[in-house]
């Protein structure tokens, strides 16, 4: 799906001028595409993929910046320019800053051979492992933005998801210009926390207006929550985002996995993923039988154990990157985008 930036004349456009150049190795093998560009997710304007580099915004410590994120390495010698734009010069503590935390978001220091010389000859994971080896999960943004995302996924099509944060960028982000490009850009947490409810209702988010309200509300009032977070143990990391007003099991799965990087944790299955588990794992027909959740979780406890949510996240990643090349009805009939 092509999006309209449509970006709205009453956002000033923030030319970003300062660009500074830093170098990331990450752990090797390292396969850069699959791992920072993800077909699964729905696409937004705050960032663009091409082979061999990404750019997107980010709001760090108070400062919105331009990155891009350039491959010149390899999948066993892996190397990352990145370039970060800013509109005004920055200190190197702040730069060091930037540089380690995409270093965790985007999981460029996991040990993923400890993950491949435990399945060397899984039937579902070979395939994948060839075409991609050195994948890993990512979050682009910080927490509050994934946050934000997931309560516009809630309860609804996709198509909808994405004009409902499209139509929020457009009334609180903020428009980056940098390597004669313009993305938008997250807003502070306090700007929907002093928004009020009604204001959200009329963007047409219906009863998620409250949600991004609760939500923000929590993080405005932390700046430091999920750096704070990052260091709890798995029950608490879990019981902090489910005490989140509208943030359910599905959601803190997935943030569990994407963001905090638990590789080993799959206690939910929504009834999509539910439908495409039962086609991808067990070879059946979701019109015909579903597979049960209990059964599902247990099947991949039993063989992949420790590693459960990384390998069903490598098939899972390979459907969608299929999808890229190919019509797969069964697929299309899922998404309705």
């Amino acid at each position: 799906m092509t999006i309209n930036l449509n970006f709205n004349p009453m956002n000033d456009i923030k030319e970003l001028y300062y660009k500074i150049q830093k170098e990331i190795i990450p752990t090797s093998p390292f396969h850069f595409d699959s791992t920072v560009y993800k077909p699964g997710h729905f696409p937004t304007s705050d960032t663009k993929w091409e082979s061999g580099k990404r750019w997107q915004t980010m709001l760090w410590r108070g400062e919105t910046l331009g990155l891009i994120l350039e491959n010149v390495g390899n999948i066993e010698k892996p190397k990352i320019l990145l370039y970060i734009y800013s509109d005004k010069l920055l200190q190197n503590e702040f730069l060091d800053s930037v540089v380690q935390e995409i270093e965790y978001r985007y999981n460029l220091k996991l040990d993923i051979e400890d993950f491949y010389n435990n399945f060397p000859h899984d039937s579902f994971l070979t395939p994948v492992i060839q075409k991609f080896r050195g994948l890993r999960p990512m979050n682009p943004g910080g927490l509050y933005e994934y946050l934000i995302i997931a309560i516009v996924l809630q309860n609804t099509v996709v198509r909808r998801s994405v004009s409902m944060m499209q139509t929020l960028f457009e009334k609180y982000g903020t428009i980056l210009q940098f390597d004669n490009k313009e993305f938008y850009c997250f807003w502070e947490p306090h700007v929907l926390a002093q928004t009020a409810e009604s204001e959200l209702r009329d963007l047409k988010v219906g009863y998620r207006a409250k949600s991004l309200n609760k939500v923000s509300e929590a993080f405005a009032d932390d700046s430091q929550k999920e750096l704070e977070l990052r260091n709890k143990s798995q029950e608490e990391q879990k019981n902090a985002l489910l005490s989140l007003y509208g943030i359910g099991p599905a959601s803190v799965g997935y943030i569990m996995f994407d963001v905090f990087h638990h590789l080993d944790l799959l206690t939910h299955i929504s009834p999509w993923e539910q439908k495409i588990y039962t086609k991808l794992f067990f070879h059946k027909d979701y019109h015909k039988e579903v597979i049960p959740v209990e059964k599902m979780i247990k099947f991949f406890n039993k063989q992949y154990g420790k590693y459960k949510a990384l390998a069903v996240n490598y098939v899972w990643e390979d459907i969608w990157w299929k999808r890229k090349k190919e019509n797969i009805p069964w697929l299309e009939e899922l998404i309705r985008l």
